[in-house]
């Protein structure tokens, strides 16, 4: 199922020469964010408010994408669609899914930025 590597190694070089001293602190907000909005599914769940959840699923997604996690980025999808489609039985076990993938990818990054 896992098809998409954990980081797009090419969107990060790129994104670190556009970046340059910026990259850690761009990095360190996205790690930030993603924390918030991974609280943010739990909420979602919690509240049993799907729309919530497929908006929190859709805005993660397109940060994971947009700083080169994948896997991540689909993971999230996958939640948006189950929000989207009132599927909240599966939404735990997804976000289960996703804060793991996070972990790994904030272990990657955080390898990325340390000098």
């Amino acid at each position: 199922m896992n098809n998409k590597p954990h980081l797009d190694e090419e969107a990060l070089a790129e994104l670190q020469d556009v970046m340059d001293d910026e990259f850690e602190v761009l990095i360190q907000t996205y790690l930030g964010d993603s924390r918030e909005r991974i609280a943010g599914l739990r909420k979602a769940i919690e509240l049993e408010d799907a729309d919530a959840f497929a908006k929190m699923a859709h805005s993660f997604k397109g940060s994971c994408i947009n700083i080169g996690a994948p896997h991540l980025g689909e993971l999230c999808m996958m939640a948006e669609v189950a929000g989207k489609e009132n599927r909240l039985e599966d939404a735990s076990a997804m976000v289960d899914n996703i804060e793991t993938e996070f972990r790994t990818v904030t272990r990657m990054l955080e390898g990325l930025v340390v000098r």
